[in-house]
């Protein structure tokens, strides 16, 4: 019998790092929505949706369960996929892609899915010193 992998992480801590994503990519549409005078909540499954769809995407490809932490394993991927697969899926549904919102919505996702990573990182990092 195969034994198990031990660097593997804790499941908690694979879920809440999914978990962490998704309130954030929810909490930047909510944000939207509101900077735009929309309500903040009727419509937010439309506006959040196709980030939500391509955030679990972005967590396939780059198989971030394996390190969902990681700045530059993870973070990095799961945003650009996040980002990109987002606009596709907004033009796809009809919905807008101006230059401006791709420069805004790329980077308070970067600010988000991978700040959120770096703050881990150091504090793991002072709480191993």
């Amino acid at each position: 019998m195969a034994s198990p992998d031990r660097s593997a992480p804790p499941t908690g801590q694979i879920l809440a790092a999914f978990g962490i994503d998704v309130v954030l990519v929810v909490i930047f549409a909510a944000i939207g929505r509101a900077s735009h005078d929309e309500a903040p909540i009727a419509g937010l499954a439309t506006t959040a949706g196709p980030f939500v769809a391509a955030l679990v995407l972005g967590w396939l490809l780059s198989l971030a369960w394996r390190a969902p932490r990681a700045v530059v394993r993870t973070g990095i991927p799961v945003w650009i996929v996040t980002v990109a697969g987002g606009m596709i899926l907004r033009a796809v549904t009809g919905q807008g892609v101006q230059v401006a919102f791709v420069i805004v919505a790329a980077s308070v996702l970067l600010l988000m899915l991978v700040g959120w990573r770096v703050v881990a990182a150091l504090v793991a990092g002072r709480r191993s010193r």
